[in-house]
């Protein structure tokens, strides 16, 4: 046990330096003596082992190991929805004007809404970044806020009060979440349905007589007003649009986007767990001792 190696620490000390005074020049005295020195020494790195053991298990025991991988998967997700979905909103505008709506100010209107969009994106990102690290630093001071540290329960109603602000948050959060959720699978949708039509324009089993009957209408979908010149692609210049690298980087870059806002969606669940339990614990924990949270 450690406490009683600290016990004979001083002793062992002692013994490994008295030989040391005498004079005794004696083989069966050094033997001794090199015994004395080895079994001492094992001793002391027996001891320092032991205490480092309990060390790193003191402090693997302390990390909120839920909190831990959904603030990974948070800061994950965020990245993966604020970075492709940057870089593909640039690239629909691009296909826009290229294709749909040559004329500025009929989608005048939609690059206004795509830079509120991506000044949104920034916000999304910094906030996100000081959020996960605030609810993993809560997710350590709840798990050691319940530990018994000696014989003391340390918490406070101030940290019970931050701890029910944080569940409350994260809710929301994660309702809102979803709907962002949704929200990237809208363009998904009507960037696939266009690709489909492309494939289906290629397909030797299609049996197309004119392919200049197959068109691809957004304003339909309200991106650009009705009045928009020309509107829509039809035939050959639709395949064409299908091959341009702004339809396919920004076709993928959402799906990724959607993936994206899909992780954070579960590490916000992860966090709800998570907080609502130290929370529960912490509670639970001012009445009774017996309870200890890992999250």
């Amino acid at each position: 046990m450690p406490h009683r190696n600290i016990v004979m620490l001083p002793l062992l000390f002692c013994g490994l330096f008295q030989p040391l005074h005498q004079s005794a020049v004696s083989s069966d005295k050094k033997n001794r003596t090199i015994i004395w020195l080895s079994f001492n020494k094992a001793i002391i790195a027996n001891y320092f082992l032991e205490g480092c053991l309990d060390c790193c298990i003191k402090c693997l025991g302390g990390v909120p190991y839920a909190s831990l991988v959904a603030t990974i998967l948070c800061f994950s997700g965020v990245a993966l929805f604020c970075g492709c979905g940057h870089v593909a909103l640039t690239g629909t505008v691009t296909m826009l004007e290229n294709h749909f709506s040559r004329i500025t100010s009929d989608h005048a209107t939609l690059i206004d809404v795509v830079q509120i969009l991506q000044y949104i994106i920034y916000g999304i990102a910094s906030f996100f970044f000081l959020y996960g690290i605030i609810l993993l630093a809560e997710g350590f001071y709840t798990t050691s806020a319940v530990k018994e540290m000696h014989s003391e329960f340390k918490t406070t109603v101030c940290g019970r009060c931050i701890s029910a602000m944080f569940v409350f948050l994260t809710y929301i959060l994660g309702l809102a979440w979803l709907g962002i959720f949704g929200f990237s699978a809208v363009p998904v949708f009507l960037f696939y349905n266009m690709w489909t039509t492309c494939a289906a324009m290629k397909s030797p089993i299609a049996n197309l007589t004119s392919v200049d009957n197959i068109c691809v209408d957004v304003r339909q979908y309200g991106v650009i007003p009705w009045n928009a010149d020309p509107g829509k692609a039809c035939g050959q210049n639709l395949a064409d649009i299908c091959n341009t690298s702004e339809f396919y980087l920004s076709y993928h870059l959402y799906i990724v986007a959607c993936a994206g806002a899909g992780a954070t969606v579960i590490a916000l669940l992860i966090y709800m767990m998570a907080t609502t339990y130290n929370y529960a614990v912490l509670k639970f924990k001012s009445h009774d001792h017996t309870h200890t949270t890992k999250f």
